[in-house]
């Protein structure tokens, strides 16, 4: 759908329909413009965007990718750029000046109104992972002696310059929060009533330096559209909106599932990203996997005699080490997962620990009876099926406990549990695998 859109907008302003172009483009959502941006080529732009209304244009430049941003305010007039600031709002303004080269920086600080150059200068002052620098100033406070009929009226004179009307938030005169008002609550009320009479005095809020992800994770639990943030004395300074709160969801699991393939996170996209960056991403990892993967080599090297006596066991290592490898990956996924959403503490160690190795007891006797069972009709050796399915029973429980522990160890060294998934315990599962198979082995034919 995009594509074809870029494609009926390109066509108008290869044809210079400068007027169809603009009511086109006037009646598309500003999420929707921002992909036909990154499809048409970059010289059509500027183009594109003065044609927009200046609401929807800012709206659309919020939105854009981090480069045609950057083109885009390198071409601006003064005037330009400080209409589109001052549409924007204030985390917008602030992540987007945050991404800017030092140059750039200056010049849309110098084009922006004295209170949103302080503003933006304050958030930028947080971490760059807290609650502070994903907040936004523009909210809407009530006081608790107003009346409903004076709520409205200031809500009125101040939502053009709010994010969200969603939620009004309650604050005495030094800014104290004191509680929340959701607006349905607000239109349902008499118009004599007192805020403080009809608001939710419960206090749930995060502090500006509480990680932004668990900020997300708060929002979601409470199912809040906006979470207010406050200060040391408890002032209210600002709230993080549910977009936002949606944008470090993507970027967790995203990191989540870069750190799972062994990949160092990276913040650009992946075109964005050049080929050297994403070599040093993943060079890495790789060393420490295939140098660690010399383990497994040494234990094979120790049991040469052994695949010298009987050769047919050479041929089951592969699905031996593929069997243990998956069931490692499957177990630490599900413990990565659960300790991601918080159903699983660290003080479930054992309480985690026995219910995979109850799983893996049901899941190693029905692989080993079904590969006992198929070796016994395909060499028909009792033997090998025996040693066989004895070791894939051995592996599966091995696997699987250090699936489940080696996460929950992570995170009690303060590690990204993500660390330790696939590729990392498909290692370590690989080396155990070849030693428990040829232990069993060992046993059954007398090899020293």
């Amino acid at each position: 759908m995009a594509s074809m859109m870029a494609e009926t907008v390109e066509t108008l302003l290869k044809n210079k329909r400068y007027s169809s172009l603009r009511d086109v483009l006037s009646s598309m959502n500003e999420a929707d413009i921002a992909v036909i941006f990154e499809e048409v080529e970059n010289d059509s732009i500027p183009i594109l965007f003065r044609l927009l209304p200046k609401d929807l244009a800012a709206a659309v430049f919020a939105l854009m990718d981090s480069d045609d941003r950057e083109m885009l305010i390198r071409g601006f007039s003064d005037s330009e750029l400080k209409e589109v600031f001052d549409e924007l709002y204030i985390d917008d303004a602030a992540d987007i000046v945050e991404e800017m080269p030092a140059n750039v920086v200056k010049r849309i600080l110098r084009n922006t109104d004295p209170e949103m150059r302080h503003t933006i200068n304050e958030i930028l002052k947080y971490p760059e992972d807290s609650a502070g620098s994903l907040m936004t100033t523009d909210y809407i406070s009530l006081r608790p002696k107003m009346t409903v009929s004076d709520a409205k009226k200031r809500i009125r004179r101040t939502i053009a310059d709010a994010e969200t009307a969603y939620t009004c938030f309650v604050t005495n005169d030094d800014r104290t929060l004191l509680g929340y008002l959701p607006i349905k609550d607000l239109l349902l009320a008499g118009e004599d009533e007192r805020i403080e009479e009809i608001m939710d005095k419960t206090i749930i809020c995060v502090h500006t330096h509480d990680d932004k992800e668990d900020v997300a994770r708060e929002m979601s639990h409470y199912d809040f559209a906006a979470m207010p943030v406050v200060d040391d004395e408890r002032r209210l300074v600002g709230i993080v909106t549910f977009d936002d709160a949606i944008d470090v969801m993507q970027d967790e699991v995203t990191e989540d599932i870069e750190r799972m393939a062994a990949i160092a996170p990276n913040e650009e996209s992946y075109f964005k990203t050049s080929d050297i960056k994403h070599a040093r991403n993943r060079i890495v990892w790789l060393l420490v996997l295939m140098l660690s993967a010399a383990v497994t080599g040494a234990v094979l090297q120790r049991y040469e005699a052994a695949c010298a006596s009987v050769p047919i066991l050479i041929s089951f290592i592969p699905m031996l080490m593929s069997t243990g490898g998956n069931c490692g990956s499957q177990s630490s996924t599900m413990i990565i997962r659960g300790m991601s959403l918080e159903e699983i503490k660290l003080r479930d160690f054992f309480k985690v620990v026995w219910t995979e190795l109850r799983v893996s007891v049901i899941i190693g006797v029905t692989l080993s009876v079904v590969n006992g069972i198929r070796i016994w009709i395909m060499n028909h050796d009792l033997t090998i099926a025996l040693v066989v399915s004895l070791s894939v029973s051995g592996i599966v429980v091995v696997s699987q406990l250090i699936g489940c522990t080696l996460p929950m160890l992570a995170k009690r060294c303060k590690l990204d549990p993500a660390v330790m998934a696939a590729p990392l315990i498909t290692t370590i599962v690989d080396a155990a695998s070849i030693l428990i198979y040829f232990t069993i082995a060992a046993k059954f034919f007398n090899i020293a």
